[in-house]
């Protein structure tokens, strides 16, 4: 395998260099001196800041972009290789070719410290509460996170100091790639059934990903997690667990409690002993328990229990989580990224603590095979609402099958006490929230796809 090193820099191209976790790579490595080059469909003020900084991009992907002194071509899974041209162009050029997620797992072995955060639900915001703390400890951390966080300016951060910490999705096992010193795991459930067989195939796939630890590494796991002596055996490295309401683990949350504002706050005890009281901005138990791993990892690295407390307090939460938008005719909009029933019912839980008389859900399925893997639990989930709306399955990567619809989910919900509604244009469904929506109810948008617009449409209205 292709070693990166930051002491010998080398030309790097990337197919599809406009993307969110391609590009934050791409500035990493401008940063170190490396050459880079890149192609998207498009210009963008991704692209834009990546040449500013130096990088040369093509916007059309044709055999004619890879160049002969090009060291090393770095695609992701998205591609398809019998057609891709720059691809085929490496590969008969015989130039070294790289996944993303390689990539980054070779960037690890330049830091220190580098951190990975996986986990079913909630890496973004327990990645985004960790680098606030970094911040707020002046540690000059290089961040990758996977959605936008306000104290960053975007998705990237890169520092000037041995810290690294970024997300870790199981997703085609791509973070049996990485190489940390510190891993967290936040949860291990269903999902991503379009490529692992079973729940059985998803925890031996976090099982590996534990054991990538170094003697000398750091294992930070939720101490709900099932079997945890399965994913720890014979691991040589060290591990501690984190929980609410429980002494047997190392991190523990008592006594939370919630503002006017839903703001969660709560007495922080390590191995029984009580620490100190901490306070949220953010909603929600699952957040609680975000904010434990990331205390967890940060009490690893010596930071200072001030720097702790005014990290997560400077967290106000990242884009698309529980991210309030404004208001409209005297109602409330928040967006919310969850696609998962688990993260749906801890949004919604997370809602009952927010100021409100009515709820209301606009809710964009995401893929048809979770949405078809997990139609009870969907409707479950969203039977916690007053009012649903459920628009058009988001696609995403998948094809549609025939197997599954939006209407088999409002089927569903019929078991449901619970007004539900079935609105493919998104036109229609900001007339039928004007018409129906009340002053002081609240409307949460939720789902991975674009189902956000609706939100900022309101607003504007």
């Amino acid at each position: 395998m292709y070693q990166i090193d930051f002491h010998q820099p080398i030309h790097i191209h990337f197919m599809g260099i406009g993307g969110i976790s391609m590009s934050g790579l791409a500035e990493i490595l401008l940063k170190e001196g490396f050459t880079v080059s890149g192609s998207d469909i498009h210009s963008s003020p991704i692209t834009e800041r990546l040449e500013s900084k130096g990088a040369k991009i093509y916007f059309q992907q044709t055999a004619d972009n890879i160049t002969s002194d090009i060291d090393l071509v770095v695609y992701t899974a998205a591609i398809n290789f019998e057609t891709n041209e720059e691809y085929k162009e490496a590969v008969r050029q015989k130039i070294p070719v790289m996944k993303r997620a390689t990539l980054l797992g070779q960037l690890m072995h330049n830091y220190q410290n580098a951190i990975a955060v996986s986990g079913t639900h909630g890496k973004t915001t327990t990645t985004s509460m960790l680098s606030h703390i970094l911040l707020a400890g002046e540690t000059d951390p290089t961040i990758s996170v996977g959605g936008i966080l306000d104290a960053i300016g975007g998705n990237i951060r890169v520092g000037h100091s041995n810290m690294f910490i970024t997300e870790a999705c199981e997703y085609t096992n791509s973070f049996l790639e990485f190489f940390p010193k510190i891993s967290i795991i936040l949860n291990i459930e269903e999902d991503h059934m379009d490529f692992f067989k079973d729940i059985d195939d998803i925890r031996c796939s976090f099982r590996k990903f534990a054991h990538k630890l170094p003697d000398n590494g750091y294992l930070v796991l939720n101490g709900e997690i099932d079997n945890i002596p399965y994913i720890v055996e014979d691991l040589n490295a060290e591990y501690v667990t984190f929980g609410i309401e429980n002494d047997t683990d190392t991190f523990t949350a008592k006594n939370i409690s919630y503002d006017a504002f839903g703001h969660a706050s709560f007495d922080y005890y390590k191995k029984n002993r009580y620490i100190d009281r901490i306070q949220l901005n953010v909603n929600g138990e699952h957040n609680v328990k975000n904010a434990l791993a990331a205390i967890a990892a940060a009490d690893r690295l010596d930071l200072s229990m001030d720097i702790i407390k005014k990290g997560l307090l400077g967290f106000t939460g990242a884009k698309r989580r529980f991210e309030l938008k404004g208001t409209c005719r005297g109602f409330t909009i928040v967006d919310d990224y969850a696609h998962h029933p688990t993260e749906i019912e801890a949004t919604l839980n997370a809602c009952k603590n927010f100021p409100h008389e009515e709820l209301w859900c606009i809710f964009q399925p995401h893929t048809y095979s979770r949405t078809y893997a997990f139609l009870d639990d969907f409707a479950k989930a969203l039977s916690l609402c007053d009012h649903v709306i459920i628009t058009d399955i988001y696609s995403a990567r998948e094809k549609n099958t025939g197997l599954v619809h939006s209407k088999d989910l409002v089927s569903k919900m019929s078991a449901y006490d619970v007004d539900v509604h079935y609105i493919q244009d998104f036109e229609d469904i900001e007339k039928f929230i004007l018409k129906k929506c009340k002053k002081n109810d609240l409307l949460i948008t939720m789902g991975a796809g674009n189902v956000d617009s609706i939100g900022n449409s309101l607003i504007n209205k």
